[in-house]
């Protein structure tokens, strides 16, 4: 159906329509709910080339992959929080594209994006600790939000996060009441900010228990399950070994799992295991009671919000800096428990 079409199913005239569709103000609350039911009934899709030439704007938002994390396209994180910001576009009539640039010509790509007209926003994932992204979209003035923050940038931006240093805070107060001692963290790389923040949190509450942290216990690296695999190995040499494994993520957390079953360990008996990230879709945390305790934190439902609040940032470039920082839950699952009978320091 056609605009033409749904003007006549609904005996309005198409100036009526259109703005109903798009958000004008003087179309009543009325009008436009009875407008937008009536386009979701008969499957009606604005053109986004011609919703384009009516306002001026591409109706596109980018996603600029640089070349050092080409093989976020493959992580189920990345996956998820697309899929949600994809919904959300699509209800708004707008397109994603998805390109690809050098680390070294990063501004270069931004620059191109926005000035032939491309795009009328991006999403920026993955920030680092000091992350230039964010100063070279500040300065260029277009419509940019960040999935996640940047501590070493002082820039005001939209971004929206979940609390990592309290989601791993709570994580490792959660192992050190079932006794455990000796606590590892196997982190994704800390040149990455949510990482540097979950090692905050897990340093935190240990010296809030009066623990001393061990070097030999903190592993950082991408987060892969052979990673999370070889740094279990290693670790379970050490004398004492941790009796506890604290995972930035589901995928490496299931490496830990494997390097435990290798080793004759029970999970949740011998070693117990907290993961980040377990409410993915195509990697579920088991069934009715889950494999992992985990903090869940929906990747989904955040790309849902930062795709309205860039949609919200490009109809209004001027309203005030707009930030969500989202909590994570605590899900208690099989892999823990008290802390086995043998001596910790």
């Amino acid at each position: 159906m056609n605009l033409k079409q749904l003007s006549e199913v609904l005996g309005l005239s198409q100036t009526t329509v259109s703005r109903a569709l798009n958000g004008y103000p003087e179309v009543s609350e009325d009008t436009r709910a009875r407008v937008q039911a009536a386009a979701r009934k008969h499957g009606y899709r604005p053109n986004s080339r011609a919703k384009g030439l009516a306002t001026g704007r591409s109706m596109v938002i980018g996603h600029v992959i640089p070349s050092s994390s080409r093989h976020e396209m493959v992580n189920p994180i990345f996956g998820d929080f697309v899929a949600g910001a994809a919904k959300k576009y699509a209800e708004h009539g707008y397109d994603m594209m998805f390109t690809n640039a050098d680390d070294t010509s990063i501004e270069e790509a931004y620059r191109s994006l926005f000035q032939r007209g491309a795009v009328d926003g991006v999403v920026l994932q993955g920030p680092k600790v000091n992350e230039p992204r964010i100063e070279v979209l500040t300065r260029m003035g277009v419509p940019f939000i960040v999935h996640g923050r940047s501590t070493g940038v002082d820039a005001q931006y939209d971004w929206i996060d979940v609390n990592n240093k309290s989601s791993f805070m709570r994580a490792t107060r959660f192992l050190i009441d079932l006794g455990h001692r000796r606590i590892a963290l196997i982190n994704g790389l800390e040149d990455m900010d949510f990482a540097q923040r979950r090692r905050d949190g897990y340093l935190e509450a240990l010296g809030q228990a009066g623990l001393t942290p061990d070097a030999d216990l903190m592993r950082s690296a991408e987060m892969t399950e052979v990673y999370g695999h070889h740094e279990t190995q290693n670790m379970l040499r050490l004398e004492p070994p941790p009796t506890a494994i604290l995972c930035s993520s589901m995928i490496s957390a299931i490496g830990v799992r494997r390097a435990l079953s290798e080793n004759g360990l029970a999970m949740g008996t011998d070693v117990s295991v907290i993961a980040h990230d377990d409410d993915l879709s195509y990697l579920k945390n088991g069934q009715d009671v889950p494999i992992f305790t985990a903090t869940r934190s929906s990747v989904r439902q955040a790309g849902e919000m930062a795709a309205d609040m860039l949609i919200q940032r490009i109809k209004s470039p001027n309203d005030p800096v707009k930030t969500r920082l989202l909590e994570a839950e605590l899900v208690v699952g099989r892999s823990t428990g008290p802390a086995p009978n043998r001596v910790q320091p």
